[in-house]
């Protein structure tokens, strides 16, 4: 099947039914010749993260708006303007090829608006360029809404942020000490002709020059190491972990977090929650591939009576759903799929997780906050509000190298260091204080 024709069904579902990319491009890969599934993968990921600049072009170009019914039509569009504004392959190819798509689609008779369409495209090259750069929704290719938060909550670094957010992610390794050390795993990529260099801020973080298939990497099914942000690497040190503790890792799936903190302390004991019965699933196999174990429970965070054992934790990481605005390099259909009136929402949810953890956490235990997102609203704010009506917590605040420090916790911004976007707020729960003793010496 034509690759174009495959890549623009796969978009549909994301533009028309708001799938997630990595839903519904696996089986669409599976459908691709292997020869085509770099560029089924390229077209589909290069399109989400281009979208809004490539639709501000498209309705330029097209003399009607095209119905909901047409969404294919539409994906099929997008496609061929990627291709002739962002890839390297001849104009004529582009165009033919994406007019050639419409026959498998099964819209035949839309090959003459396709071929119009990209043709009218490359004559108002010049024309459409000067439009792009005088549009800050179609330069910065990033939906409007967004790209005001980001300027209300980053001011002086947003520019850096939409750019960070049109590159493409780094590829890089959590390597599991308890097998191998970075730099003889580094040696051992080497060998097997992969370059790869540390990341000098993040202890177990190995970045590679290009990105490649996991399974085929040396080490990779004898749990050498995970494929995980060098930001998201972080949370476990961030943690304060000791042998033996009893440890709650709250959201987990798919299990990244879950598998480093057990390679810090693999006798720590440990649970993994997740409202996901399914996703659970890729916990286990992830734990399975590292020779590591946890107790795995199917829950919902907001409802702990439902499945806590009711023996406090000594640390408990949350790393909260989120609007993932600070990992859009790596998932650019957010742009799609997120609104304006989801982050309310999403804060509310993270306050209530948080208010029904706290009560888990034994005194002088640590509650590590985590979020991919870079939204104030959905982390210091939300911090500000716990800290204001819980008495017992304490911000314990984190001197780093990385992030900037915020008036609670430390903020990643996109780029930083070849780093996601991420956030971090460290709570410390303190000793109650007996009933009839004094609040300070007399």
């Amino acid at each position: 099947m034509n690759v174009r024709a495959i890549a623009a069904q796969t978009l549909a579902q994301v533009l028309g039914e708001g799938r997630s990319l990595t839903t519904v491009l696996p089986p669409a890969l599976e459908s691709a010749a292997p020869l085509d599934r770099g560029l089924l993968q390229e077209l589909c990921y290069g399109t989400c993260r281009w979208q809004p600049q490539l639709q501000a072009m498209l309705d330029r170009l097209l003399q009607r708006p095209l119905s909901s019914g047409e969404r294919p039509v539409q994906a099929l569009l997008l496609v061929g303007l990627y291709q002739l504004w962002h890839l390297r392959i001849p104009d004529h190819a582009a165009v033919a090829e994406t007019v050639a798509a419409t026959r498998p689609m099964g819209k035949p008779r839309m090959a003459g608006l396709i071929n119009a369409v990209l043709r009218n495209a490359l004559r108002r090259r010049t024309e459409l360029t000067a439009f792009i750069d005088s549009d800050p929704e179609a330069a910065t290719a990033h939906p409007r809404w967004l790209l005001e938060q980001l300027q209300q909550d980053w001011p002086e670094d947003w520019p850096a942020m939409v750019a960070a957010n049109n590159d493409r992610p780094s590829f890089t390794l959590r390597i599991n000490r308890l097998q191998l050390d970075r730099e003889d795993c580094r040696q051992r990529l080497a060998t097997a002709g992969k370059v790869a260099e540390p990341v000098a801020l993040v202890a177990t973080a190995l970045t590679l020059a290009e990105p490649a298939d996991p399974a085929a990497l040396p080490g990779f099914t004898a749990g050498w190491w995970s494929v995980q942000d060098a930001a998201a690497q972080l949370a476990a040190p961030l943690l304060n972990l000791q042998p033996g503790m009893r440890v709650l890792d709250a959201c987990a799936a798919p299990g990244g977090k879950t598998g480093h903190v057990l390679e810090c302390v693999p006798d720590a004991a440990l649970t993994a929650l997740d409202q996901d019965a399914e996703r659970l699933g890729r916990v286990r196999d992830n734990l399975d591939r590292l020779q590591l174990r946890a107790r795995l429970i199917a829950g919902d965070a907001r409802r702990p009576l439902d499945w806590w054992d009711g023996i406090a934790y000594d640390r408990i990481l949350l790393d909260a759903p989120c609007s993932a605005t600070g990992v859009i390099r790596r998932h650019p259909d957010i742009k799609l799929l997120r609104r304006a009136n989801d982050i309310a929402a999403l804060a509310d949810q993270q306050r209530a997780i948080l208010n029904s953890l706290w009560p888990l956490l034994k005194p002088g235990g640590r509650l590590l906050y985590a979020t991919c997102s870079v939204l104030r609203q959905e982390n210091e704010q939300v911090i500000a509000a716990f800290l204001a009506v819980h008495p017992d917590a304490r911000e314990q605040p984190i001197s780093a190298l990385w992030g900037c420090a915020l008036p609670h916790g430390r903020q990643i911004l996109p780029g930083e260091a070849g780093m996601d976007g991420f956030y971090y707020a460290a709570l410390i729960k303190l000793p109650a204080v007996p009933q009839g003793a004094p609040c300070s010496p007399p």
